[in-house]
């Protein structure tokens, strides 16, 4: 009955294909990389014209990605706009709106030292990327927002200190995957449909990127990427019985956590189960990630 129930609502939920956002697909390595092969611009400031003119170099989103090496050396990316909040009954005020932000820990690929959304910088208001607060001018900064002339609504942005940034003008070659051919799920369910990306969702309080490779024993391997810190956990696994049925633990630093799901067999969107963590049971869905 608990299997029913899940499974479900599940179907309900899987109205729409979850799709891969290509902001996430700029890791710390990627962002290193183009910084020394000078594939990003260095700029000493940006106005509100110059942010609107690098819109839309990544093709899912009309924002401006904008990186940040900061003052402690680490890599903040960020999606910005600007933007305008009305005050009072006829006048507006400038802002950088910042839809979503992420600074990398060091040597790390994609670990988490900060992240935030929808942050607002009104004119003279800094952004501390290293701990991901807007902060006072004595705690410095990385990222100050002034005003250009007498016009409220145009701001420049730029680096506080020692920082240096950076804007994205065109999309990095080779990042964004090729279609892969659409899974098609045949009347004799096969192994090899588990292979694939997930987003998985865990009992409400987990989430990240689930990588699944399947061999023809039936044996599964992989990695879990937290959405939390961005950490890298191994994954393992096997087929079960049904061949439908999979198990799978993911492995963190102290304890490991055990999955046991069936994947959808009309179409193969879905993993849909219970999951255990130090005795405790809950459930758990991943939805198949489409390129």
């Amino acid at each position: 009955m608990r299997w029913l129930h899940i499974i479900g609502w599940m179907a309900i939920a899987l109205a729409s294909p979850v799709r891969a956002d290509q902001f996430d697909l700029y890791i710390n390595p990627v962002l290193r990389q183009a910084i020394d092969d000078k594939k990003v611009k260095e700029v000493k400031e940006l106005t509100s014209d110059a942010l609107s003119d690098a819109g839309g170099a990544l093709s899912d989103t009309t924002a401006t990605v904008l990186i940040v090496e900061t003052n402690d050396h680490r890599i903040g990316k960020l999606l910005v706009r600007s933007a305008g909040q009305k005050v009072g009954a006829d006048g507006q005020i400038g802002m950088l709106l910042v839809e979503k932000f992420v600074t990398f820990k060091e040597t790390t690929e994609r670990a988490i030292k900060a992240t935030g959304a929808n942050v607002h910088l009104y004119v003279g208001m800094r952004l501390e990327l290293d701990i991901g607060q807007v902060v006072p001018e004595k705690l410095g900064g990385d990222l100050i927002v002034t005003q250009m002339g007498d016009d409220p609504l145009n701001i420049v942005v730029k680096p506080v200190g020692n920082a240096k940034l950076y804007v994205l003008t065109k999309a990095l070659p080779g990042l964004v995957p090729k279609k892969g051919v659409k899974l098609v799920v045949g009347e004799k369910f096969e192994t090899k449909y588990f292979a694939g990306k997930y987003k998985l969702y865990d009992d409400g309080r987990r989430s990240g990127a689930l990588n699944l490779e399947v061999n023809d024993a039936g044996e599964v391997s992989g990695s879990f990427y937290s959405d939390k810190d961005g950490q890298k956990y191994e994954v393992k696994g096997k087929v079960g019985t049904p061949s439908h049925q999979l198990t799978f633990t993911i492995k963190y630093p102290q304890v490991e956590q055990s999955f046991t799901g069936m994947l959808f067999t009309g179409n193969g969107k879905a993993l849909v189960g219970t999951s255990k963590l130090q005795e405790r049971e809950t459930g758990f869905y991943a939805e198949r990630v489409e390129d």
